[in-house]
Parts: structure tokens; C-alpha cells; sequence
């Protein structure tokens, strides 16, 4: 079916590369590593995550996946990337958590368990996909009534061009060249448009700070460069 292919071979290919260092927090995922106390206490807070079932919807490596379920959540986990689900499946032996980690589309989850999950969190995956209004539709059918959905990605603003690809990608060398695509950064109101063609309700938009030389994240007002949004599908 068609909207199992809302994927970049090409991107999955860059961040499988990244796979055998995904734990690293001196690697090319440090920043994620960064990011992800900020990104779990944002979760956290709307959310009562014990005994909660959350969808990590490119979950990467398992950064948040294993902090989600650190925190009580019963997890599933999906990317598209294999290689960077066998790391997340290995890693599982020195945790001591249990993540339910699969290689598989959003369409696939959405059309296998629609309505099954109290929180779905999709972390900067939005702006790697070929078309951000079918990944939206499947994060929506996810959800149970009343549950949240949490996004983060990058508004298209020249400080984001300045910091995420001049600065991160070519100054700092944070991440690889290439990482990030100017043109796909969606500005928080083109994602609030995508919420309401899905009959979600926007709660709330928060800017997410992140000084790389003091490797401090932040949550504030200021959502020029990376923002995180949450949504709800109403009761």
C-alpha cells in the first residue's frame, strides 16, 4: 500500500550509519544524548507514563524508547532503519528495561493497532519523510481517545539554518553534513494545520534550547531553531 513508503531510503541509509554509535555520548548522537532528559520530562509531565503504552515512532537507536520505559511505560519502538533496531535490540542487554523494538513503517503500526496507544511520541523524524501529512494521519489513528501526541522538529527560520546546518553540520561538525534538509523544517503553524486536518487538538509549543559547548538543553519560549509540540485527540 502506498502510504507504507512515506520513507527516505536515502535518510534511512545516513542514520543506519550512525547505528554502531548510537550510545555513544561523545559519538555523532551526542546531541541526542543531550536532548533526551529534556524531551522525557516534556513527555512526562502531560503524561502519566507507569503502565502507560507508548508508541516511539522512529525511535532511532532507543534513546527515549529506554527512557520511557525506565520511567514505567510499555514501549514499542519502530524505525525503518534495521540497523539502528539491532542496536536498539542489543542495548536492551545492558539496560535492563524491555522495549518491544520493530522494524516497521508508522502506516503498518497505525493500520495494525489503530486506537491502542495512552501516548505516541515522534521525535525528530518529521522532517526526514517524504510527505509529513500522511506521517501525522498514522501518529493520529495511534492514539486512544484523550491521549497525547508529542513531536519535536525544526522551524524553517534562519537561526535554524544557521544553527542546525551551518553550525551544527559544517562549523561544529556535531552531525553529519547532509543530516538536515532546509526546504522540510516545518514551521510550528504548518504542523498545527496538519493537527487540525486530523481533528487534533494543539496544547502546547515549547522551544527546545540546546547550547552544544556547554552540551545543556533547555525548554523556554524561544522556538526559532527546535521546538516541541503536544497535541491531544479528543475524548
Amino acid at each position: 500500500m502506498q502510504a507504507t513508503q512515506n520513507v527516505s531510503h536515502k535518510e534511512i541509509a545516513r542514520f543506519d550509519k550512525l547505528a554502531a554509535r548510537w550510545w555513544d555520548p561523545d559519538g555523532e548522537s551526542r546531541p541526542l544524548h543531550d536532548l533526551n532528559p529534556v524531551r522525557l520530562d516534556y513527555v512526562a509531565k502531560r503524561v502519566a507514563l507507569r503502565d502507560a503504552r507508548v508508541a516511539d515512532v522512529g525511535c532511532g537507536g532507543g534513546l527515549l524508547s529506554e527512557a520511557l520505559a525506565r520511567a514505567g511505560a510499555d514501549v514499542v519502538g519502530i524505525d525503518m532503519g534495521l540497523k539502528v533496531i539491532e542496536i536498539a535490540r542489543l542495548h536492551l542487554h545492558e539496560s535492563n528495561v524491555q522495549v518491544d523494538y520493530r522494524k516497521q513503517s508508522s502506516a503498518e503500526l497505525a493500520a495494525a493497532e489503530p486506537a491502542s496507544f495512552d501516548a505516541v511520541c515522534c521525535m525528530e523524524l518529521i522532517e526526514h519523510v517524504p510527505d509529513p501529512a500522511a506521517l501525522v494521519h498514522d501518529l493520529a489513528v495511534m492514539l486512544k481517545p484523550g491521549a497525547p501526541l508529542f513531536m519535536s522538529t525544526l522551524n524553517r527560520t534562519p537561526a535554524s539554518f544557521g544553527a542546525a546546518i551551518i553550525g551544527a553540520e559544517y562549523i561544529a561538525g556535531l552531525l553529519p553534513r547532509g543530516t538536515h534538509h532546509y526546504a522540510q523544517f516545518l514551521k510550528p503553524s504548518e504542523l498545527a494545520r496538519l493537527f487540525r486536518q486530523e481533528g487534533l487538538e494543539l496544547e502546547d509549543i515549547s522551544g527546545l534550547g540546546y547550547n552544544p559547548i556547554t552540551r545543556k538543553a533547555w525548554l523556554g519560549r524561544i522556538t526559532a531553531v527546535n521546538y516541541l509540540v503536544c497535541a491531544r485527540k479528543p475524548a
